[in-house]
């Protein structure tokens, strides 16, 4: 799979959980630090509604990407991961959760990518 390919599919699921009001959309490149890991994104969104809301939409867009049907681990009222292969794993999570679990903290020595809020006219 293509560098770009990879982007623009991160870039639909970055966009996919800003549409549905997620907070603080964070994507870590794993691949200079796990052997098993490429791309976590973050988001923080409030519990039930919103949660299923923002994965409802990463799936939708992330499929019309090309990435598989992802597989889902919880769910609970606090947190939500999408795994779509092996490349990708989105991460949606309360606040709380997201402060407890640190993923930012954990991966520390893994590369923040930007990506920037598409202004829209």
């Amino acid at each position: 799979m293509t560098d770009q390919t990879i982007q623009q599919q991160l870039r639909a699921i970055v966009d996919a959980a800003r549409e549905r009001r997620a907070e603080d959309v964070t994507v870590l490149d794993l691949t200079d630090v796990s052997s098993t890991l490429e791309y976590f994104v973050i988001c923080t969104a409030s519990a039930g509604l919103q949660l299923n809301a923002v994965q409802e939409n990463i799936r939708e867009k992330a499929q019309a990407t090309g990435l598989p049907r992802p597989s889902v681990e919880g769910p609970s009222e606090r947190w939500l991961l999408l795994a779509f292969g092996g490349g990708i794993v989105v991460h949606i999570m309360t606040k709380d959760a997201r402060e407890y679990y640190d993923l930012e903290g954990l991966w520390s020595d893994a590369r923040t990518l930007d990506f920037p809020e598409e202004l829209t006219s």
